[in-house]
C-alpha cells in the first residue's frame, strides 16, 4: 500500500510540473511566477497542508527563500496578519525539514531595509505615485476614511512596495492570486487584475493566471475538501469532478433509509449526464460556489450555498457547476423501495448548457 501511495504521489507531482510547463510555453508565465501565485492562494485560504507541498514546489521551481518571505509579508495587508504569520511559520518548517535532508535552498538576494521607512513623507509620496500607476494614472483619494487612504498610500504602496525582493509586476500577480482565493472581494480582485496589467504584466498573462488558478482548484472557496478525482463515474460527467469522504459521527447506518453521504466538487462548467434515480430520491445540499439543477422539460435552477434540492424518484435531471465557478454539494439518497439504482442517460450537450449559461 505504501508503494502504491508513493507512486501516486510521484505521478501527481509530475502532472503538477507538466501543468506548470504547459502554462509557461503557452502564456509566458514562468514556473516561478505560477509557484508564487499558488503559494499566495493557499496562504489566503490558510491551507497549511497544501501550502507545505506548494512551498517545496516553489523552491524547486526557482523561487528564492527571501522572495517567499516577501510575498507572505506583503499579503498581510490583504489577508490579515494571522494568515501571513501562519504561512511564514510553514515556510520556516519546510526549510528546516529540507535542511535536515541535506537540501541547500537558494536564499536569493538579501533583504535590505527600504530608505523610505525612515522618512514618512517620502513613503507617502512614493506610495501615492505607485497607487496612481496602479489605478491607471489617476489620483485616487478615499475621502470617506482618511486613515485608510493614508495607510494605503504610505504603508501598503509606500513601505511594503518599496521592498527590494519582488518586482511590482510580481507583487500584483501575488495579490491577484490571493484575492482569487478569497470570498467577498470581487471588486478588489477586478481592480488588481487591471492593476497587474498597469504594473507590467500583459492582459493575456493575467487572464492565463486566473484560468490556471481555476484549473488547479485554487479558486475553490470552501471549508470542505476538494477530494480525489471521481474516476469511477468520470464517464457520466462532462468535465472533471471530485469526491471527498464524509464522516458520520453518530448517525446509525441506513438511518431513515439514507444511503450515505458524498461530497462532490465540480470544476467550472462541469456537469453530470441526464440521469434518473430509481427506488430512491436524492437530496443535494449546496455548500460552495454556484451551480445548476435542471429537471427534464423545466427551466434550470441556479444553486448557491445553503440551497437544498430534493429530487423525486423517477425524475430525469442533471446538476453541475456554472461556467465561471467551482461548485460543491453534499449528496445523499433516501431509499423508497428495496431495490435502488441510477439510470445514466445522455450527456448534457454544449448547446443545452450554453442555452442556460451564456
Amino acid at each position: 500500500m505504501k508503494c502504491v501511495l508513493f507512486v501516486c504521489m510521484l505521478f501527481s507531482m509530475a502532472m503538477q510540473e507538466q501543468n506548470f510547463n504547459d502554462m509557461d510555453s503557452k502564456n509566458s508565465l514562468t514556473p516561478r511566477q505560477l509557484s508564487l501565485a499558488e503559494c499566495a492562494s493557499l496562504e489566503a485560504q490558510d491551507n497549511m497542508t497544501a501550502l507545505d507541498a506548494a512551498i517545496r514546489r516553489a523552491l524547486d521551481n526557482g523561487v528564492a527563500v527571501n522572495e517567499l518571505k516577501e510575498a507572505f509579508s506583503q499579503l498581510y495587508a490583504y489577508t490579515g496578519f494571522p494568515r501571513s504569520l501562519n504561512a511564514l511559520n510553514q515556510l520556516k518548517a519546510v526549510l528546516e525539514d529540507r535542511k535536515a535532508q541535506g537540501v541547500a535552498d537558494n536564499e536569493g538576494e538579501p533583504w535590505t531595509k527600504p530608505e523610505v521607512w525612515d522618512h514618512a513623507d517620502e513613503a507617502l509620496k512614493r506610495g501615492t505615485a505607485v497607487q496612481s500607476r496602479l489605478v491607471g494614472g489617476k489620483t485616487y483619494h478615499y475621502d470617506f476614511c482618511p486613515q485608510a487612504d493614508h495607510y494605503l498610500k504610505s504603508h501598503l504602496f509606500g513601505d511594503i512596495f518599496a521592498g527590494n525582493l519582488l518586482s511590482e509586476s510580481d507583487r500584483e500577480l501575488v495579490t491577484v492570486a490571493a484575492l482569487s482565493a478569497m470570498k467577498g472581494v470581487e471588486s478588489q480582485l477586478a481592480a488588481h487584475k487591471r492593476g497587474a496589467v498597469a504594473m507590467g504584466n500583459s492582459s493575456e498573462q493575467v487572464e492565463a493566471l486566473c484560468s490556471w488558478l481555476d484549473a488547479e482548484g485554487l479558486t475553490l472557496k470552501s471549508d470542505f475538501e476538494k477530494g480525489a478525482p471521481n474516476v469511477h463515474y468520470a464517464q457520466y460527467f462532462k468535465g472533471n469532478s471530485y469526491l471527498a469522504p464524509m464522516r458520520a459521527k453518530n448517525l446509525p447506518e441506513n438511518a431513515a433509509g439514507i444511503q450515505g453521504y458524498s461530497n462532490v466538487t465540480f470544476e467550472p462548467g462541469c456537469r453530470n449526464n441526464w440521469h434518473i434515480h430509481h427506488g430512491a430520491h436524492q437530496i443535494l445540499i449546496c455548500v460552495s460556489g454556484r451551480g445548476w439543477y435542471q429537471e427534464w422539460g423545466k427551466p434550470a435552477i441556479p444553486l448557491l450555498p445553503g440551497d437544498v434540492i430534493d429530487i423525486p424518484e423517477g425524475v430525469k435531471h442533471w446538476h453541475g457547476a456554472q461556467r465561471d465557478s467551482w461548485f460543491q454539494h453534499i449528496a445523499t439518497h433516501v431509499k423508497t423501495s428495496e431495490t435502488e439504482n441510477n439510470e445514466w442517460l445522455e450527456a448534457v450537450s454544449d448547446e443545452e448548457y450554453d442555452a442556460i449559461a451564456p
